[in-house]
């Protein structure tokens, strides 16, 4: 009976000890959950900082965008204007070769013409 109740105690001691042990390593868990739980809310709020930045770069990217496509329409426009005023360059050069053409031949119709002396 003294042995009985001897390992009766040992084990009673052993039991004490492994429960002991398993609080600590529940506690340690617990830490472990608190500080894992920390780090997943700095990545979600990381998280929402990138797609904030990722929308701004969107937004940025789109006005982006519309000013290329004004600057292109007021190239096109520009090109529009030059093309017209070429048109117009030519088409004064032929009105002034024209004139030149009949002043000539009005300088040749009058030399016909003699004037008397006073």
């Amino acid at each position: 009976m003294r042995s009985l109740a001897q390992r009766s105690a040992e084990a009673a001691q052993e039991i004490k000890r492994l429960i002991e042990e398993s609080r600590g390593a529940v506690q340690a868990g617990g830490q472990l959950v608190q500080s894992a739980a920390g780090t997943m809310r700095e990545v979600v709020s990381a998280s929402r900082e990138v797609s904030q930045l990722v929308d701004g770069i969107s937004a940025a990217s789109s006005e982006q965008s519309a000013g290329v496509i004004q600057v292109n329409a007021a190239v096109a426009q520009l090109d529009t204007a030059t093309q017209q005023n070429a048109a117009m360059v030519e088409e004064s050069t032929a009105a002034a070769a024209r004139l030149k053409e009949q002043a000539q031949a009005l300088l040749q119709s009058v030399q016909i013409f003699r004037l008397r002396a006073g």
